[in-house]
């Protein structure tokens, strides 16, 4: 079944408005200029983390495939253009016929990155690569900051599993691309069905509280949930009494009882006296699962609580305060004229106030130390250093304007975990510090 089937707000079929006005106003100068053809190289990377954050996520990156593919200039969108009188007829005409040839190079989803990092790699005419900047930039600023709040949450929560829960928190086409960074970032499940449905998530969810408000008796609530799910459901227990709500639950359910959940109050002291009254009500199967407005910081305040799973709504949507991760997509390099074997000249923003950019087609490489941790994040342009060879982090996206590089989603998931295990110890440290490893450069000739 396609997505279109459904008729669900999953999918677009064009994403070519997804931009600024300003990028077809620069391609109209540009093919007026004679400028539009000449070979560039453009860089996704960012000049700092998150305050407090020591790694960052590379997350989206099979959203934006699918964005560089459906960027169509159909006839609505024409039309739309031309009405508003954004661009000329002679750039609309070159619209027309839109399909990026490039090539792009990017740091595999899932993979760490650091101040500097070149994250993704566009190559194709100005014209071409000016285009996707917004696009690219909405996608990967959006879903690695969900992602790294995701790490986050998944180092702090150890073994014990992640429920994505922030659909009503955010927008609802948001709210999909959440629930896939957060899967990649270590998430287990998500609540949202079209994520489940679109990406092939897992989903879980039994009932809220407005179940049980809707019958006379907690006791029938629960009876009502049991018939319908099995003994093996989770039963909600905090909308009254906890300890009364648990005792009822184990009593309608049997010892068999799947879970409880709960939602609100001290759930570090809940947490312990629910684990005991299960215990010596023989429900010592029974699973604790707890929400209620939880980050990082309080999943591992929770460490030593007797609780088997966590759901994050809020926090996790939200980038657990950090929403974007300043990501920019910076022309770096870009030939003397339009004669396809004309040399790439470095180029780079000299402003003051800490918005400078480094010129140069850049490939990057993690050197690792003598036990196979990660000690440097490593950028240069020209030759790769021979040491650094088989370190290289740059993987082929797009070729010819052909995608090369589509992946399962739990191989992306899987990818990340290991980019995480090959950090130092104190990446996953929650306080505050600067980035876990530094960024060198190595300004070598250009090769290109």
């Amino acid at each position: 079944m396609d997505v279109a089937d459904l008729g669900l707000p999953v999918d677009v079929p064009s994403t070519a408005l997804f931009t600024d006005h300003y990028e077809l106003t620069m391609l109209q100068a540009a093919l007026k200029a004679g400028t539009a053809d000449r070979r560039s190289v453009f860089e996704v990377f960012t000049r700092r983390l998150p305050e407090g954050r020591r790694y960052g996520v590379v997350a989206g990156t099979g959203r934006v495939l699918d964005a560089v593919e459906n960027f169509r200039f159909d006839g609505g969108v024409l039309r739309f253009l031309h009405e508003r009188r954004v661009i000329d007829e002679a750039t609309l005409e070159w619209l027309a016929g839109y399909r990026f040839g490039g090539d792009i190079w990017g740091y595999p989803e899932g993979e760490v990155y650091f101040p500097g990092s070149p994250i993704m790699r566009v190559e194709g005419s100005f014209a071409e690569c000016v285009l996707l900047e917004t696009v690219i930039l909405s996608i990967l600023n959006h879903d690695s900051a969900i992602a790294a709040a995701a790490s986050r949450m998944a180092s702090a929560a150890g073994d014990r599993p992640l429920i994505e829960m922030g659909a009503r928190r955010t927008h609802e086409l948001a709210a999909v691309a959440a629930a896939r960074a957060a899967y990649v970032g270590g998430f287990a499940t998500t609540s949202d069905l079209a994520a489940g449905f679109r990406y092939d998530i897992p989903t879980v969810g039994t009932s809220a509280h407005a179940f049980t408000l809707l019958h006379d008796h907690e006791r029938d609530a629960f009876r009502a949930q049991v018939d319908s799910l099995g003994a093996g459901t989770t039963l909600l227990v905090d909308t009254y009494d906890v300890t009364e709500a648990v005792r009822t639950a184990v009593e309608v359910a049997g010892p068999e009882l799947g879970a409880v959940r709960i939602d609100s109050g001290d759930l570090l002291l809940v947490a312990h006296r629910v684990r005991q009254q299960l215990d010596e009500l023989g429900a010592v199967d029974t699973k604790i699962v707890v929400t209620s407005d939880l980050d990082e910081y309080a999943i591992a305040s929770l460490a030593a609580a007797p609780v088997d799973a966590y759901g994050v709504g809020t926090q996790l949507v939200t980038g657990s305060g950090h929403p974007t991760c300043s990501m920019v997509y910076k022309l770096v390099a870009r030939a003397e004229s339009a004669d396809p074997k004309a040399p790439l000249v470095p180029v780079a923003k000299k402003s003051t106030g800490g918005k400078t950019s480094i010129g140069g087609r850049k490939w990057a490489a993690r050197r690792l130390d003598g036990d196979g941790v990660a000690e440097a994040e490593v950028v240069g342009t020209g030759a790769v250093p021979a040491e650094l060879a088989d370190r290289q982090l740059l993987v082929e996206l797009v070729k010819g304007g052909e995608v090369v590089a589509r992946e399962p989603l739990d191989v992306v998931r899987d990818r990340h975990a290991v980019a995480r295990a090959g950090l130092p110890l104190s990446a996953l440290q929650l306080s505050r510090g600067e980035a876990v490893i530094p960024t060198e450069y190595l300004h070598l000739p250009s090769g290109n």
